[in-house]
């Protein structure tokens, strides 16, 4: 004969069985238990009765004319089960974030600026520590790229002040305040300047991504009292430089896009005490901590943020 069971033995339970059992305690039904978990009420019942027998036998439930109750067993065992369920979902929550931080994936979105140095010296540094992390990466408006970002299909999106967007009902974790430059043909009036005001260009022809300058780079001249004029509505940064360098007028340049410049144009920083030109943030999901992958990501925007001339 073998040695007898030691009485305060732990019981050998299935994780299944303590939570259909809260499942059912919560209801006060096997039926309705079942209906939440996908079951048939038999399965749900077998569940029970394996989890009593488990138990020593002792009843967990008072069969009613319509549903069940707890019996002292069963309120004895509630915490305890609430606590085994409890620490597994925590458990399973940690190691997801652990395959997160070695793997996994990060989605973000960027406005086109940021790309010129920002986004690959971030992008650059983050793979030398995440390697196993996949990255994807959009780009866009900050508009379109809130949006995307509040629909789930982007943990993080590099934005800006410019577009005049509602920041406020996101997580915003601030990279910059960028200056502003003037761009302008290497023979023009002003380029032997050190700085410029924007009210000395009144007068300017200026080639802007929209005809009108509310809500792009050009809303600083409306402080300054003066409407400048666009002659050109040219969207993209490199065709931007081309204009100017043809004598076709001048244009503004943000500091993240200042070390790109083509060596035929002049770039005279903007004297502005008013306000900064406009600020850079990664936003998140406001509510939400960031996931190990898309914290890192953020401590290297912070990091190629600090290495711009702003």
């Amino acid at each position: 004969m073998g040695p007898m069971p030691d009485p305060h033995d732990v019981p050998g339970l299935s994780t299944t069985w303590l939570r259909v059992f809260l499942e059912v305690a919560r209801h006060g039904s096997f039926t309705v238990a079942a209906r939440t978990l996908g079951w048939t009420q038999s399965a749900v019942s077998r569940q029970i009765s394996s989890l009593e027998s488990a138990l020593g036998g002792a009843a967990l439930f008072d069969r009613l004319p319509r549903g069940v109750r707890l019996t002292e067993a069963g309120r004895v065992l509630v915490p305890h089960a609430e606590t085994v369920v409890e620490r597994l979902h925590g458990a399973g929550r940690e190691l997801a974030e652990l395959r997160e931080a070695a793997g996994g994936r990060l989605r973000f979105g960027a406005f086109a600026t940021a790309d010129a140095a920002l986004v690959p010296r971030a992008i650059a540094a983050f793979r030398a520590r995440r390697p196993g992390v996949r990255l994807s990466r959009e780009e866009g408006l900050t508009p379109a790229l809130l949006d995307r970002l509040s629909a789930g299909h982007l943990d993080l999106a590099i934005v800006s002040t410019t577009g005049r967007a509602p920041l406020e009902a996101y997580a915003l974790h601030h990279l910059l305040d960028e200056s502003l430059y003037v761009a302008v043909p290497a023979g023009h009036p002003l380029a032997a300047e050190t700085s410029v005001r924007l009210p000395q260009l009144a007068d300017a022809d200026w080639i802007s991504g929209s005809a009108r300058p509310e809500g792009t780079l050009l809303d600083a001249a409306l402080r300054h009292g003066f409407r400048p004029r666009v002659a050109h509505v040219v969207a993209e940064w490199t065709a931007k430089q081309g204009y100017v360098a043809a004598g076709l007028g001048v244009t503004l340049v943000p500091a993240l896009a200042a070390e790109s410049v083509r060596p035929d144009v002049v770039l005279l920083p903007v004297r502005d005490e008013g306000a900064t030109a406009r600020a850079v943030y990664a936003a998140t999901v406001r509510g939400r901590s960031p996931a190990p992958a898309t914290a890192a990501f953020l401590g290297a925007l912070r990091e190629a943020a600090a290495r711009i001339p702003v």
